[in-house]
């Protein structure tokens, strides 16, 4: 029996007509994508801005892009919550075909690095800052030479390296 993924409130605050802050969202985020099927990640999307310095709008909107992206749009920022399951054979035993692949269906085939011999079938890179925060239980980070478990409440910057 499939464990369900867990849930989480996404709240998005923005202003009234008369200018007074107030909720325009609170629910679970709607924009998710299970990638790999069976035994793949699903990931929350939360938010997403377009541009830097962000504009701030009295009733803030995501409804600009459809599908998984994996980078944040050129100037803008992605938020996103990854529910990892324990890895399986599905997934360990992946060809480098089948890891771009992955990775196609995201929308940045070229971020898979997989290649005979990799530490990893997932081995991926992305011109990127990302800030993972582990929320609960633990996962492996994979670099090129070395990897370490994450847990939860630790934070990795991952700044643009090859990872898995």
């Amino acid at each position: 029996m499939e464990t369900p993924t867990k849930t989480f409130r996404r709240i998005v605050t923005g202003h009234d007509p008369e200018g007074k802050a107030t909720i325009i969202c609170d629910a679970p985020p709607v924009n998710t994508h299970l990638v790999g099927g069976k035994g793949g990640a699903t990931f929350f999307e939360v938010w997403h801005t377009v541009e830097t310095p962000v504009l701030i709008h009295p009733q803030p909107d995501e409804t600009d892009e459809n599908g998984l992206i994996l980078p944040p749009p050129k100037n803008g920022t992605r938020i996103r919550v990854i529910d990892f399951p324990p890895e399986g054979d599905e997934i360990r035993n992946l060809t480098e075909k089948e890891a771009a692949e992955k990775f196609r269906s995201m929308g940045d085939e070229n971020a898979s690095t997989s290649s005979k011999g990799a530490p990893h079938p997932l081995m991926h890179r992305t011109e990127t800052l990302d800030y993972g925060i582990v929320l609960e239980g633990e996962i492996t980070m994979i670099l090129d030479k070395e990897e370490t478990t994450i847990k939860a409440g630790d934070i990795v910057i991952q700044a643009g390296t090859n990872h898995a």
